[in-house]
């Protein structure tokens, strides 16, 4: 089976258009050596795809005959990503999620209290009378 087809039957890319594509951007390694779409891939050969900021890492088991459902895909690959792939990954989101430029847009709900807290705060010490 082609490594493009089989990258789309085992849903780790939703068109095999897609699939292609990550193939020409050279996101895909088969063996160990950069693969072309129309590479022929077997059983126990060893891919390396590098997907959303992680390099995944499978091993072909078995090829399986068209598109399979997402319960049926351990049957035909083994997923030999190590875990702190994964954890490298949330940290990024979580890194991205709380990251904003100063000035940048408006103040968020977080940031509006914040002023008030800090505008209430100067006020109430200036009343000492």
């Amino acid at each position: 089976m082609r490594v493009d087809k089989f990258l789309w039957c085992t849903r780790y890319f939703k068109t095999r258009n897609i699939a292609s594509e990550a193939i020409k951007k050279g996101h895909v390694t088969v063996n160990g050596q950069v693969a072309k779409a129309s590479r022929e891939v077997y059983p126990t050969d060893k891919i390396v795809l590098r997907k959303d900021q992680i390099n995944y890492q499978l091993t072909i088991l078995d090829i399986p005959p068209s598109r399979v459902g997402a319960k049926l895909v351990d049957i035909y690959r083994k997923d030999t990503t190590p875990d702190e792939a994964f954890a490298h990954l949330e940290l990024l989101k979580l890194s991205k999620e709380y990251y904003r430029a100063k000035g940048e847009g408006r103040p968020t709900k977080k940031d509006r209290r914040d002023i008030d807290d800090y505008t209430t705060e100067n006020d109430s010490s200036t009343d000492f009378e």
